[in-house]
């Protein structure tokens, strides 16, 4: 039985260079591991172990244990071991080899770490957010840049429409004080600011909204704080705005806004805020305000206008729309036909297509792709400001991170690999437990769905219970509201042309009347139509909106034209050209009414130049002079110019 162990001995390979205190050294504890197995074959101590080792059986390692630690016990860390061990491993590969599998080994495991398949972000909306957010800071930055540049001429101390006038008169109705039901009735922080320099005032909140959405356009970081400061600046400057905020995309960037806030955490500033997971209600909430804005939409113009059901609306829409742009000018000159499909692509985008975001995830995205593109058209061919490109921030919410992924660089450190970094561990680590921030954060989200689908009831009476255009519900803190678009088409445009003349008498047939220009609506027939999207002029909006009315109607039009008596510098910058800046102020101004065509392309008026041809049709206002504007200054309550 001492063959076996004398012939294991003998198999142990010692290289030459090895001396013999290190050989005896190797030989002392394999002689006593020898005759501890000395009773029993040497196929019936080794194939049991081998195989047990093969298949991960536990005894394997429970009768091993023992023998590995008598061997290490009687293995002391000499010198002559660990270099031993390790030639004998290294003779099996050549080292060269191992090296180059060692790196091939670890590039494959990069590789395989970049590679992140799409599917690993189906159903995710951390990158969605990022771009939401963006969206919504972006349309926040123009409408603040805006209200900067243009409230204190509308609205301002001196302006059109004084602000402080709009809250004096619902200060008295109210009793005169400052109370709930004041409040209440029109939102703003200008309640509690001092309307010793209202100017001030209106100033600082569009300067401040602005920064904050710069910031968050710039870094994509965003709070809750942030998000509910910017919606609560653009509420104060709506409800004091009075017409000039009385727009459809106004209230829409409240309404989006508003949902905005509760994408984002409490207070962390991160694109990738771990704990705060963006919710499916509010993701679901975007969804429902793209599906009521376009499918309201195409109910109005169906219950609105006849040219909408006999398909001939597009003739006259981009000659009569508020600001064309230079493609309405093309547009305008192709055939009927093509005008036809052009209602019917609008019906089925509008009734149809919205639809698609309850069909499942690819319908979905392909309603995104659809919207997008569709609003993106529009905008080229009319200048609506920025309700085009806002109508695109709710058609956001219809991809997931894998369909938004494209638009994110794949690199190491990237925000698209922290997102897969994400994931991977959430689906690897246990359920977190449920903090109290995390059920708070439940519950409020919750209560947003129920919020939103309980102001959206009467919305849904109002259409069921009516059949014609529906009135817009503005609540006035503007949660959730109807939006109509173009359910009217005016065929006629008709524009008011502003004249000034510094003649005594204003009845004198040889008097010069010069004219202003605005800074978009036609005038010039010369001038070249505008782009301007998603900038926005709202006075020359208004002028449009004046001219189907009367002057009686829109009683600030006088009030322009008092402005422009007394020298006109502070309006002048709503303008393009005041022909007597620099110069003594006019005597008399006027409002004459024009009906203003296109001109055909290739005619004789398009080869002089002319862009416009323009027939009159008479007086909007008579001839007025700033002497005679007092006592219709003085009924209204509006400071009355000095005279020159």
């Amino acid at each position: 039985m001492a063959a076996p162990a004398d012939d294991s001995s003998s198999e142990e390979e010692t290289p030459e260079e090895e001396s013999e205190e290190d050989t005896e050294t190797l030989e002392r504890p394999l002689r006593r591991r020898t005759r501890a197995h000395s009773d029993a074959p040497p196929a019936a101590q080794l194939k049991p172990l081998r195989w047990r080792r093969i298949r991960g059986d536990p005894l394997a390692a429970q009768e091993e244990e023992p023998v590995q630690r008598r061997a290490r016990h009687d293995f002391p860390p000499t010198e002559g071991v660990e270099p031993a061990r390790r030639r004998k491993i290294q003779t099996d590969v050549p080292p060269a080899q191992q090296e180059e599998e060692g790196a091939e080994s670890s590039a494959q495991g990069r590789s395989t770490d970049q590679q992140h398949p799409p599917s690993e972000l189906q159903g995710g909306y951390w990158l969605v957010r990022i771009v939401l957010l963006r969206a919504i800071a972006l349309i926040y930055c123009v409408a603040f840049w805006v209200a900067f540049f243009q409230n204190t001429q509308l609205f301002g101390e001196k302006g059109l429409l004084p602000c402080k006038l709009h809250l004096e008169n619902i200060k008295r109705y109210f009793g005169g004080k400052i109370n709930m039901d004041s409040i209440s009735y029109a939102p703003t922080i200008l309640w509690f600011l001092p309307w010793s320099c209202m100017d001030c005032s209106l100033n600082g909140i569009a300067f401040f909204g602005f920064v904050i959405a710069a910031f968050i356009l710039i870094t994509g970081m965003a709070n809750m704080v942030f998000m509910t400061l910017l919606w609560i600046f653009y509420l104060s400057l709506i409800n004091v705005g009075q017409i000039w905020y009385a727009f459809g995309s106004d209230t829409l960037l409240l309404e989006t806004g508003f949902l905005g806030i509760f994408l984002c955490p409490l207070w962390t500033l991160s694109p990738l805020p771990e704990h705060t997971q963006p919710s499916r209600i509010v993701i679901w909430g975007f969804l429902w305000l793209i599906f009521r804005l376009m499918f309201g939409a195409g109910l109005n113009k169906l219950a609105g206008d006849p040219c909408w059901r006999d398909l001939t609306c597009m003739d006259y829409h981009y000659e009569t729309q508020m600001l064309p742009t230079p493609v309405s000018y093309y547009l305008h000159q192709m055939p009927s036909s093509f005008h036809t499909a052009q209602v019917l692509i609008s019906l089925a985008f509008e009734l149809a297509v919205p639809f698609f975001l309850v069909m499942g995830r690819r319908m979905r995205i392909f309603h995104g792709v659809l919207q997008i593109g569709f609003q993106v058209a529009q905008s080229l061919s009319g200048n609506l400001g920025f309700m085009n490109w806002l109508t695109i921030v709710p058609s956001i919410a219809c991809f997931d991170d894998a369909s938004i992924g494209l638009l994110f660089p794949s690199s190491d450190g990237a925000t698209k690999d922290q997102v897969h970094q994400l994931e991977s561990r959430k689906a690897v680590e246990p359920t977190p437990r449920k903090t109290t921030g995390f059920n708070l954060r439940a519950c409020v989200n919750i209560g947003l769905g129920v919020l939103i689908a309980y102001l959206s009831i009467p919305l849904l009476q109002n259409r069921l219970m009516s059949p014609q255009a529906s009135k817009s519900i503005f609540s006035p803190l503007r949660i959730v509201n109807t939006y109509s678009t173009f359910s009217r088409i005016t065929k006629v445009r008709t524009e008011i042309v502003l004249q000034g003349t510094s003649w005594r008498n204003h009845d004198d047939p040889g008097a010069v009347w010069e004219e202003y220009e605005f800074r978009c609506k036609p005038g010039d027939l010369k001038r070249s139509p505008c782009v301007l999207s998603p900038f926005h002029y709202r006075l020359d909006w208004l002028m449009w909106y004046a001219a189907l009315q009367t002057y009686e109607q829109n009683e600030w039009v006088i009030h322009l034209a008092g402005k422009l008596l007394a020298a006109g510098n502070r309006t002048s910058p709503l303008l393009q050209t005041n022909p007597f800046l620099g110069k003594n102020p006019p005597r008399w101004i006027r409002g004459e009414q024009f009906i203003y065509k296109f001109s055909q392309i290739g005619g004789k008026h398009a080869k002089d130049g002319r862009w416009w041809n323009r027939k009159r049709i008479g007086p909007y206002f008579p001839p007025v002079s700033i002497s005679g504007l007092k006592t219709f200054f003085k009924d209204r309550s509006w400071p009355h110019p000095p005279e020159p």
